[in-house]
């Protein structure tokens, strides 16, 4: 796994999420659910991974969209 995206903007991620859904790369979003273990005060962000196979392929998906 790679890491294509490290945001605490939730919107952003899902945002990022349906791009690469719809390009067929499969993600999955990390740290998702550390927000109960801080307290939800977005301190520590949450990462977007794809496969090592699909990375070149997501991070040019992504800059395609304005969003790297």
């Amino acid at each position: 796994m790679q890491i294509v995206a490290l945001s605490n903007n939730l919107v952003r991620l899902s945002f990022l999420s349906a791009l690469l859904h719809d390009a067929g790369i499969g993600c999955v979003l990390l740290d998702g659910n550390v927000s109960a273990v801080e307290g939800s005060i977005g301190a520590i962000p949450r990462r977007l991974a794809v496969a090592e196979a699909d990375a070149a392929r997501a991070r040019q998906v992504l800059t395609e969209a304005g969003e790297a």
